[in-house]
């Protein structure tokens, strides 16, 4: 799915009232009618519903959906929070037709009254602001917000909470935001949505399709998409019925250290539930027993060194290489992840030490190989690639160190973002905060390297493998809850998660 600046979203919006041909308020009428059924399907008419309308088109946005909502057996009351004395034509139009309504009460807000008393039961919808703000709200609307952010009430937002900045960064906006429990917003997701510094505004937000005109949004150039299933399935390749381990390529993982083995084991058991046909673990010689026993399945390459890599083994009958897992930032260590890099031109997964070793050596990383796939959690990046003031200005720089380096970088979190050398960014929509829990990186790394060797380009592999690595996750919190979820348990569900693509 394409994520539009706010720019393009108002030409697409012009474009489908053009071409569909549909009229504005008609539009509205669409768009209210998507959030009624989603507000009617949530929440159930014994709760009080307070919306707070602006004069603008979300404020009419807000008239219909609540005119809609009280014709429904709601108990409505609409402030409208008279900022002007002018209306948009569309707005009007709905605050006309929501006058008359039974179960609706309507009540002019202006800058002296006093602010209204909102109840921990009361669903109250904010329809003050629309996603196209570009001022901080500051004095009677500030207070308007205030009051509705002090409140216990649960707050839906529709398209954007108010106050909010969609495509730059919140940090620097000293003005009152709606700090919304869900947002519903039209068509496409908001950038804004994806960043960590804006979970507190946005909530749960949810994409609520209005019918804009798919010319329009096949044709528009966009640099940011949000990976839906179809893109996943689309990747997939199906298994032929006279193919063999051969057939789906022999991945080299450099990983474990005395005292991390356990990188090592999760890795390579990732790797194979992946689906590469042979796995060979590099590790440091005091590891044998330990991954011979843990996964019989792979092959081992054991190191001259008792605990740490410190040695390339012969690269000749890999067609993949990950390395980083556990292997710490000896100095020795330092050194053979630069032969490494020296002695090889297919794409190498880098994840964890191997980045904090490039990270004290930032002049190698110009000759890692094209197509490299780096996978950093938010302190490695900062090594990596430096500090940013926010967000927004992360993936920026993540962007821009994609396309110097001609390689990928999956930063992980939250909505992971995978970007690409030509610049684009994509975020994954799977996983959840139970993942947030040791090893579960090393499991992403062996999923890549088992995609990769079988012949996936690193670009398939790196939205495949995120969306695999979260959909596995998900499934474990669907029967376990958050808090129970290890990474051991994200492996065993990788078969779970490719089933779940194939329906």
């Amino acid at each position: 799915m394409k994520i539009l600046p706010i720019e393009n979203i108002r030409e697409a919006d012009a474009y489908t009232i053009k071409h569909e041909p549909i009229a504005d308020i008609d539009l509205m009428e669409r768009a209210a009618t998507q959030l009624f059924e989603w507000i009617s399907r949530e929440i159930d008419s014994s709760h009080p519903v307070k919306t707070f309308c602006g004069l603008g088109n979300n404020g009419g946005d807000g008239f219909a959906v609540s005119r809609m909502l009280a014709n429904a057996g709601y108990k409505v009351i609409v402030f409208v929070v008279c900022y002007s004395d002018k209306m948009s034509p569309s707005c009007k139009t709905n605050y006309e037709r929501i006058k008359n309504t039974k179960n609706a009460t309507i009540i002019k807000l202006y800058e002296n009254d006093e602010q209204p008393g909102l109840e921990k039961n009361d669903i109250i919808i904010d329809a003050i602001f629309g996603s196209g703000l570009k001022r901080p709200v500051k004095g009677f609307i500030a207070t308007v917000i205030d009051n509705i952010n002090k409140s216990r009430a649960s707050v839906i937002s529709i398209d954007a909470p108010s106050g909010f900045f969609c495509d730059t960064t919140n940090t620097t906006n000293d003005g009152a935001i709606i700090e919304a429990n869900a947002t519903l917003t039209f068509q496409f997701p908001k950038y804004g949505f994806l960043f960590p510094e804006n979970e507190n505004f946005a909530g749960n937000w949810q994409v609520l399709p209005i019918g804009l005109h798919p010319d329009f949004i096949n044709d528009v150039k966009v640099d940011s998409f949000l990976i839906e299933s179809s893109e996943p399935i689309g990747i997939r390749k199906m298994r032929t019925k006279f193919s063999h381990k051969g057939t789906y390529g022999h991945g080299l993982l450099i990983s474990g250290g005395y005292g991390k083995m356990g990188a090592a084991v999760l890795g390579s058991k990732a790797a194979l539930r992946a689906g590469a046909g042979l796995i060979t673990t590099h590790i440091p010689a005091k590891g044998y027993t330990i991954l011979q026993t843990s996964v019989p399945e792979a092959m081992v390459s054991i190191d001259i060194d008792e605990r740490i890599f410190s040695e390339v083994p012969d690269l000749s009958k890999y067609n993949t290489i990950a390395v980083g897992p556990g292997i710490g930032t000896d100095k020795q260590t330092a050194k053979a992840l630069k032969l490494l890099i020296q002695n090889t031109d297919i794409p190498i997964i880098f994840d964890a030490d191997a980045i904090n070793i490039l990270a004290e050596n930032k002049t190698w990383i110009s000759f890692i190989p094209q197509n490299s796939i780096f996978t950093p959690h938010p302190k490695e990046f900062e090594r990596l690639i430096g500090k940013s003031s926010d967000d927004f200005e992360r993936n920026k720089m993540q962007r821009e160190f994609s396309i110097k380096h001609n390689c990928f970088v999956i930063l992980k979190g939250a909505h992971t973002a995978i970007t690409t050398p030509a610049g684009n960014c994509y975020f994954n929509t799977t996983g959840n905060p139970g993942m947030a829990t040791g090893g579960s990186g090393d499991v992403l790394t062996g999923i890549l390297l088992g995609l990769l060797a079988q012949g996936y380009s690193p670009f398939e592999t790196s939205l495949l493998g995120v969306y695999i690595h979260g959909l596995a996750g998900d499934i474990v919190v669907d029967n376990m809850g958050y808090e129970a979820l290890i990474a051991g348990d994200i492996i065993a569900n990788i078969g779970g998660a490719y089933k779940l693509l194939d329906k």
